[in-house]
């Protein structure tokens, strides 16, 4: 598994435990990925801003700079590179908080070493472009190629961060079925919440603002069901 250009996949793993963060390396490193890591807040932004990863494995309970300041940070620059939080915390409030603040994945710990790394490699794969030989994905003047992750409405092209990315993949490839939250929750974000839904409001709000603006609406909410996608003409 390499970037489009070849390359290496490219981490940076974030950990105040040195065992665990040696660990992740490791079992990174033997994907033949290349991988950097950090211990702390400060060190972690020093290495996503001069690797330019294609993941990041982020600890939320740091000292000084915790997970969620750096990735709060990394978002208001306009970083969408996708992140997945681990931490001891598994309280639902703590992973609405993880999401709703930019996350794209949540891993409690302690932790499988094989689950984790597989969750990152479908990260990578979606950022990274590195994709299976399947067509674009269309609904009315909407498209969405997965092998070039570009996202295009009547020629326009729309700039999405990678959650948002695999949430409207989901909704096209399901284009006029409607999905129910829990469908959502947990074949875009691999778990639940417990029954606390916000973050799919929050997502689809994102989704309409960059899309739905730009023509007739194509994302539909059914209400007290879930949401559609379907063309502005079916």
């Amino acid at each position: 598994m390499t970037r489009i250009d070849g390359s290496p996949i490219r981490a940076v793993v974030v950990d105040d435990e040195r065992n665990l963060t040696e660990l992740l390396v490791m079992a990174l490193q033997a994907e033949g990925w290349r991988v950097e890591s950090a211990a702390n807040g400060q060190e972690a932004l020093n290495a996503i801003r001069e690797t330019g990863p294609d993941v990041v494995v982020l600890d939320v309970m740091m000292p000084g700079i915790d997970g969620l300041e750096v990735l709060r940070r990394l978002r208001g620059s306009g970083n969408d590179v996708p992140v997945l939080f681990l931490t001891a915390k598994d309280a639902v409030d703590d992973r609405i908080e993880a999401i709703t603040a930019g996350g794209d994945d949540y891993v409690t710990k302690p932790f499988n070493l094989q689950e984790v790394v597989a969750r990152l490699r479908g990260m990578a794969r979606r950022y990274a472009g590195v994709t299976g030989e399947d067509g674009p994905l269309v609904v009315g003047d909407l498209t969405l190629d997965d092998r070039s992750y570009e996202v295009r409405r009547g020629g326009v092209p729309v700039q999405l961060t990678a959650k948002e990315f695999e949430l409207l993949r989901y909704l096209m490839q399901n284009q006029r079925q409607v999905l129910t939250r829990p469908q959502i929750l947990e074949n875009v974000w691999s778990y639940d919440f417990g029954g606390k839904s916000g973050v799919v409001e929050i997502y689809i709000s994102y989704l309409r603002k960059k899309i739905d603006t730009l023509g007739p609406a194509l994302i539909h909410t059914v209400r007290s069901v879930g949401y559609t996608i379907r063309p502005a003409d079916g």
